[in-house]
C-alpha cells in the first residue's frame, strides 16, 4: 500500500462527519485541520462564492442541529484555503485574514468549536483586534473587534493556520466536556438559590 494511501486511510479513520448538503466537516481527528492553508489568489471565478455559501449551510445546518455556532473556517469543510465565515449578527466572509494588531490587555474565557462539539477550552484570548481581509471580490478590508467578535476572529484565524482551541489551553486541566462544565455551573447556581 502506498504512502498516500496509508495516509488517506488513517485520514479517513480518524474523522467524524457531519454531511451537509453532500459536504463533509471536519472534526478533531482529521489531519486537515492542521494544515497551514493557502492564501486564495484568485477572486475571478465563481469558485469562492460556491464556497462561501457552502461555509454558510454548513454552519447553519451545524447551529440547527447543536444550538450553537458563531462562524466557521474552510479546513473545517476540508478545504485548505484561507477563508472564514462568520455569522454573529452580521454575517462577513473574510478571505485571506491576517490579525495586524492584538490589545496588550487579554480576556479568559471558556471556548467552543464546530470541530470537537462536546469539548470546552479555557484560554487566553486578546480583548481586541484589527484584521485585515478581502473580500469575496478581492477589495481589502479592515475590522476593529473587542471582546467576543474579537476572541472569535481569533479563534477561526486560528483554523487557516491549523491551530486548535485545544492548542491555546491555559493548560490540560482547562479541557472538558461540555456537559461536566454544565453540571457544575448548575450546581453552583443551585448552591446560591
Amino acid at each position: 500500500m502506498s504512502d498516500a494511501a496509508i495516509g488517506a486511510a488513517a485520514a479517513a479513520a480518524a474523522t467524524l462527519l457531519f454531511e451537509v448538503r453532500g459536504l463533509r466537516a471536519s472534526f478533531d481527528g482529521n489531519p486537515v485541520l492542521r494544515i497551514d492553508c493557502a492564501p486564495v489568489t484568485s477572486f475571478e471565478s465563481g469558485r469562492l462564492g460556491d464556497l462561501v455559501a457552502d461555509l454558510r449551510d454548513t454552519l447553519e445546518n451545524f447551529r440547527r442541529s447543536n444550538g450553537f455556532g458563531r462562524a466557521i473556517a474552510a479546513p473545517q469543510i476540508g478545504v485548505t484555503e484561507r477563508i472564514i465565515y462568520i455569522d454573529a449578527g452580521e454575517p462577513v466572509a473574510m478571505v485571506n485574514p491576517v490579525i495586524v494588531r492584538r490589545s496588550r490587555k487579554q480576556m479568559t474565557l471558556w471556548d467552543d468549536c464546530f470541530s470537537f462539539p462536546d469539548l470546552m477550552v479555557r484560554v487566553k484570548r486578546n480583548l481586541a483586534v484589527l484584521v485585515r481581509y478581502q473580500d469575496r471580490e478581492g477589495r481589502k478590508q479592515e475590522l476593529e473587534a473587542e471582546g467576543s467578535l474579537s476572541e472569535l476572529l481569533q479563534h477561526e484565524i486560528d483554523h487557516v493556520h491549523g491551530i486548535l482551541a485545544v492548542d491555546r489551553a491555559i493548560d490540560s486541566k482547562h479541557i472538558v466536556y461540555r456537559t461536566e462544565l454544565e453540571r457544575a455551573a448548575k450546581e453552583r447556581m443551585e448552591v446560591v438559590l
